[in-house]
């Protein structure tokens, strides 16, 4: 589950390094390609509201091979594009089949020991946060080589191979819900209402991810630019500098044995501010991209992983469903700031992305420090 997780999630990711080109093949502006990741990130969250919930309806292992059907035809499809309007279509229905990873969370956290529940999402959350910033690297370089394309015809072949070897080698998942999708859907809305801690992690998330979303979109446009002139191939390698924040995320569950999950979360948030200082002092040089990077990744991820072992600690029968609450406001989130971001550079460069960014991660210092104080 934690390498299927990563590659099935590397889709929603493997355009950003390549959106200078996708605007040059096409003759568009760099506004109007950043629509492809934002789509991408819309129909993640379409995909997380009306796909995952029917995890506690049906049998899983058959819901995820119907599922990949549709993500190798919709990859196939970018590659075999040749009008842009195209590309944005298949970018929202690649976000909408890929959320196959959320439907593994809630099964590793179902199937593991209370005491280890939380070790348990971070191994898999780590999977999928490694394969979301290592798809930059990959695909900065398969871009830069043999160009943007081919890398959905690797994608589309990676997805059949998975595809065989799910089939294989994963069990089948029964469902604890006995009702109609409607009834289904009426549950969701209801845990959205009455759950506090899952409304806080929703907007901590949504908040987080699109501060973070804001800076990964906007960076390749960025270092196009003086000093820098650099192509995808190193846009992407950034990827592999945000790997080691995503690593956190395998190990910070062990640090609530000796501290509180809410001062986890706070210095996470404040890691995530000091990442967008760096951007700001150090916008023109490889070391303050590179530390901003780092900070903004362990950040997040940390956090992240704190929302989700919080949020599934408050009913285990309706895991997906909660879920489904939670990382759709994290994707809409996503979606808001690369749609804010893309405007801002339009318009300030890299100082508009900058304040989209502070400002994201100050509602969710605000939030969360709100929060505490109500305890």
């Amino acid at each position: 589950m934690t390498i299927s997780s990563g590659l099935i999630i590397a889709n929603n990711y493997y355009n950003q390094p390549l959106l200078s080109m996708m605007a040059k093949d096409f003759g568009i502006s760099e506004a109007q390609v950043s629509t492809i990741p934002m789509l991408t990130q819309m129909g993640y969250a379409t995909g997380l509201l009306i796909i995952i919930p029917l995890g506690d309806m049906f049998r899983r292992k058959r819901m995820i091979q119907i599922d990949f059907i549709f993500i190798v035809l919709a990859l196939a499809g970018m590659y075999l594009s040749r009008n842009v309007n195209w590309l944005f279509p298949l970018s929202f229905i690649i976000g909408f089949t890929s959320v196959i990873p959320q439907i593994f969370i809630p099964i590793a956290a179902e199937l593991s020991l209370p005491e280890k529940k939380t070790a348990a999402v971070g191994q898999v959350m780590s999977g999928l946060l490694i394969g979301i910033l290592l798809s930059r690297v990959i695909s900065g370089f398969v871009g830069i080589w043999l160009g943007w394309r081919v890398m959905y015809l690797f994608a589309t072949i990676t997805m059949v191979m998975l595809w065989v070897l799910i089939s294989w080698k994963l069990p089948e998942i029964y469902p604890h819900y006995k009702g109609s999708y409607r009834q289904l859907m009426q549950s969701v809305w209801k845990l959205a209402r009455g759950e506090k801690i899952l409304r806080l992690a929703s907007f901590r998330g949504a908040t987080g991810f699109a501060a973070f979303s804001a800076f990964w979109t906007t960076l390749v446009f960025h270092l196009e630019n003086p000093p820098f002139f650099a192509g995808s191939d190193v846009a992407g390698m950034f990827g592999l500098v945000g790997g080691i924040g995503a690593l956190a995320a395998a190990f910070v569950g062990k640090l609530t044995i000796k501290t509180s999950s809410e001062r986890i979360i706070f210095y996470s948030i404040l890691m995530m501010m000091l990442g967008w200082g760096c951007f700001y002092g150090g916008a023109t040089t490889y070391t303050g991209l590179v530390a901003g990077v780092i900070l903004i990744d362990m950040g997040l991820q940390s956090m992240h992983v704190m929302n989700q072992s919080a949020i599934f600690s408050i009913n285990t029968s309706a895991s997906n469903r909660i879920n489904t609450v939670y990382m759709t406001s994290y994707f809409i989130g996503g979606s808001i700031g690369t749609l804010l971001a893309a405007q801002a550079w339009s318009v300030w460069q890299w100082n508009g992305v900058i304040v989209v960014g502070t400002v994201f991660t100050l509602l969710t210092l605000l939030a969360h420090l709100l929060s505490v104080r109500a305890h």
